[in-house]
């Protein structure tokens, strides 16, 4: 009797193991309604239904050489569900008996093992050794590992940086990869720059990586995070000049770079987009420089006598830092027409893989994660967000996409296609005003506590 047992899986828990190999259309000609999986893991199985004609189906899905899921056998034409369900049961049996690999129309590289140390120990970034060994950062190493047979290592050093000194900026890269995936966009990731070329529609966007970078002064320690976290007094003070100056480097660094020159992107939209890592914890309230810096404005607001919110625009110069000064208004600097948008998030971490892998499945059954946070409050006269608090599980429903803005630039000489990324906010200035689209639920940044058992 076959007693091979049937898993069921989760959406969040087949898109970890396989959901890469997804094509960026098949959500137009089929609904995926059930994932399931051997114990092991080693075959997964998708049933579908055809949106075209009604009928069912069912996909299995093994490892190839390179560790990636593909597709090893299907079935169509199926009269109901229950049908289906039924066949891709058998099939896993079958093929969990077979030492089967999908084989046929294999490519790519062998996946990347970030965790098998690489550089000398007096190298290994603190939070990377974090990340590598510490019990509750099992849910993250899970996913990272999971998802890292489908990445292309395009310079050939990933693995050294996300390991030293460029642990941040890799982080960052494989955050955007994830939330690329998810808006499902095709990638091709074949030239060396930018990070990113995405497609759909017939439309492309090229999307560069930047990161706000630590100082000398103020490395990463193994034990940083919650005791750095500043008081209201210093986080006004350095948003004024200090952080539109430390994000004002990085992206005139890359615009002096003229990616729109590289054959493979001139005519399509240009995008950088930057994350904040000078500081531990410093995403979590640095955005509004980057806003003031982009657009040369700040916003001022006061309520009219019926108790109305007046928003009241402030242009900005310049930036000063000592003997530091850079024009304000990214937007309008020379050559920034070539500049099409910049996304940000301030969620681009660790602690993001680490609830996702736990969402995923990945579990330290000692470990308890509590998300704590700030969301957009869409009451009209809010002037102040909300806080959210939750225990990430399997239900938390957390996607790549939360949180991420896309601020579009005015003199943009290509503009983004808004229909590629239709998860995010998406910010414009018209008129000198900052007109925004956000999403029902969107986090400004959230902390996540972890608790031993």
């Amino acid at each position: 009797m076959n007693l091979v047992p049937i898993r069921e899986l989760t959406l969040a828990r087949f898109n970890a193991l396989a959901g890469y190999s997804r094509s960026p259309v098949a959500e137009h000609v089929v609904q995926e309604l059930a994932w399931y999986s051997d114990e092991a893991e080693r075959v997964l199985a998708v049933v579908i239904r055809d949106v075209i004609d009604g009928d069912f189906a069912g996909v299995i899905m093994a490892r190839d050489q390179f560790n990636v899921f593909r597709c090893v056998d299907t079935e169509s034409s199926l009269p109901n569900q229950r049908d289906a369900i039924a066949w891709v049961h058998r099939m896993i049996r079958n093929y969990a008996f077979q030492e089967t690999s999908a084989t046929a129309n294999s490519e790519g590289q062998a996946g990347l093992d970030l965790f098998r140390l690489v550089v000398a120990a007096e190298r290994v970034h603190p939070h990377f050794s974090r990340l590598a060994n510490a019990p509750h950062y099992l849910s993250a190493r899970g996913l990272i590992n999971a998802m890292m047979p489908y990445y292309v290592d395009v310079d050939g050093n990933f693995v050294e940086q996300f390991q030293s000194v460029g642990f941040d900026a890799r982080v960052w890269e494989l955050y955007l990869y994830n939330y690329l995936a998810e808006e499902k966009l095709f990638l091709d990731r074949s030239a060396p720059r930018p990070d990113f070329m995405a497609s759909k529609y017939g439309k492309k966007v090229a999307i560069e990586a930047v990161t706000v970078g630590r100082q000398l002064d103020n490395l990463a320690t193994l034990f940083g995070g919650l005791n750095n976290i500043l008081n209201a007094q210093d986080v006004r003070r350095i948003s004024v000049d200090e952080m539109p100056i430390r994000f004002g480097s990085p992206l005139y660094s890359k615009l002096c770079k003229q990616y729109w020159n590289l054959k493979h992107v001139r005519g399509n939209p240009l995008v950088f987009a930057i994350a904040d890592f000078h500081a531990d914890l410093s995403m979590t309230w640095s955005s509004t420089s980057l806003i003031n810096y982009l657009y040369g404005v700040r916003h001022e607001h006061h309520f009219d006598k019926d108790g109305n919110l007046i928003i009241t625009p402030q242009a900005i110069v310049r930036h000063e830092l000592g003997a530091k000064e850079i024009p304000s208004g990214f937007f309008f600097q020379p050559n920034a027409e070539n500049v099409s948008a910049i996304l940000f998030s301030a969620s681009g971490t660790i602690s993001k893989f680490n609830r996702l892998g736990r969402q995923a499945g990945f579990v330290n059954p000692t470990v308890t994660m509590i998300r704590i946070g700030t969301c957009y409050n869409h009451e009209p006269n809010a002037t102040e967000p909300l806080m959210f608090r939750y225990v990430v599980d399997e239900s938390s429903g957390e996607t790549w996409a939360e949180g991420m803005s896309m601020f579009h630039n005015p003199n943009a000489l290509h503009p983004v296609p808004r229909e590629l990324f239709p998860s995010i906010a998406h910010h414009d200035y018209i008129d000198g005003q900052i007109h925004s689209e956000i999403p029902e639920f969107y986090v400004y940044s959230s902390i996540t506590h972890t608790v031993n058992a």
